[in-house]
């Protein structure tokens, strides 16, 4: 599933899969500038764990113990050469060396978000917000968000994972992160269409512990261009 802000990043995630209720109190979402994408595994009713691509962000998702992934960006070209198998093999390929898009040059960006548009001109899952698919918690796997990266940040002090959780039934998100920090945001979404949501984060909880109300401004959107079983 591909998600998107009002701002122009590329993510991308991937999932785990975790038991548990659906999440009922506030849960957390990445405030981000731009488009999201990830690489989560999904929950379905459960709270799974999946990978997301914000910026240009990439998440991977699964319904059992298998990694799912999933993608969002912009605008979707069609793409009528090479199906989705194939399609999702060379982006994942093209991620993997780029340390979830902290090593990645602009060229290496150029590369990925080509891809990403093509894959989801053969996108199988035309409302989104429609699909049981779209469910879960998803691991971030790539994006071009760099406030999301951390990269103004010595590499020991970034996080090691990052996830987004989301419930369609509940239009709840949330956004957490590995250690050092544990940081955690949730939001209120609001569909504007099929495959596009408003977004108003509500509480932020420093270092998993402390909450702390959002400003009324903490605001963005989020939009799914690409969803399938293990990719969004």
């Amino acid at each position: 599933m591909a998600l998107s802000s009002s701002s122009s990043a590329l993510c991308l995630h991937s999932a785990t899969v975790v038991t548990g209720s659906q999440f009922s109190t506030p849960q957390l979402l990445f405030p981000s500038r731009v488009s999201f994408s990830y690489f989560p595994t999904k929950l379905n009713n459960n709270y799974q764990n999946n990978r997301n691509l914000s910026s240009t962000e990439y998440y991977h998702s699964s319904a059992s113990q298998k990694w799912r992934a999933s993608v969002s960006f912009f605008p979707a070209f069609l793409n009528k050469g090479k199906d989705a198998k194939v399609l999702k093999e060379e982006l994942l390929e093209a991620i993997a060396p780029l340390d979830r898009g902290a090593e990645a040059t602009p060229e290496d960006q150029q590369r990925v978000e080509q891809i990403a548009r093509k894959l989801e001109g053969v996108n199988p899952t035309k409302e989104p917000l429609k699909s049981d698919l779209l469910n879960g918690k998803w691991e971030l796997i790539y994006t071009t968000s760099q406030s999301i990266l951390q990269t103004q940040r010595p590499r020991f002090l970034r996080s090691v994972r990052n996830y987004q959780a989301i419930n369609v039934d509940t239009l709840r998100a949330q956004n957490l992160e590995s250690g050092p920090f544990f940081n955690q945001v949730t939001a209120d979404l609001t569909p504007l269409n099929s495959r596009k949501v408003a977004v108003q984060f509500d509480y932020f909880k420093i270092g998993g512990l402390i909450p702390v109300k959002a400003p009324n401004t903490a605001r963005g959107e989020l939009e799914t261009t690409y969803l399938d079983e293990d990719l969004r």
